[in-house]
């Protein structure tokens, strides 16, 4: 699967580690380039420097081919402007992530189809 993340925080990157042991093509969007250049020198991914939420940002991270999008940046209003655009423009599976600071609690927030019965739990639940 072609999968997009936005967000190369904790949570992205453990991701990424994942998806790509797993052997998915993975890409990876941030606006912050030091973690995006860590993540690059160790897996064999796919990295853009941009706003999670531009358009033309998610059409360079190669939008119009991904199965999914998952949004993990640090910012739930981004996570969820990033997952309406991309639904809007590519009709793209979409994972969202929100964090409760008040609560500690991870929730999915959008989720325009089901995801591929080839990723596992394990994946999903970082």
């Amino acid at each position: 699967m072609q999968i997009i993340i936005l967000g190369a925080g904790q949570v992205g990157s453990s991701l990424a580690r994942n998806l790509v042991a797993e052997g998915h093509d993975v890409t990876v969007v941030d606006d912050n380039p030091d973690p995006l250049h860590s993540l690059q020198n160790k897996l064999d991914i796919r990295t853009i420097i941009g706003h999670a939420s531009y358009p033309e940002v998610l059409t360079q991270a190669g939008g119009m081919d991904a199965d999914m999008l998952i949004a993990v940046t640090n910012r739930d209003e981004i996570n969820m402007l990033a997952c309406q655009v991309a639904f809007s423009l590519f009709q793209t599976r979409i994972k969202s992530h929100a964090f409760d600071h008040r609560t500690f609690s991870v929730t999915i927030v959008c989720s325009a189809s089901k995801p591929s019965p080839s990723m596992s739990a394990s994946t999903l639940s970082a």
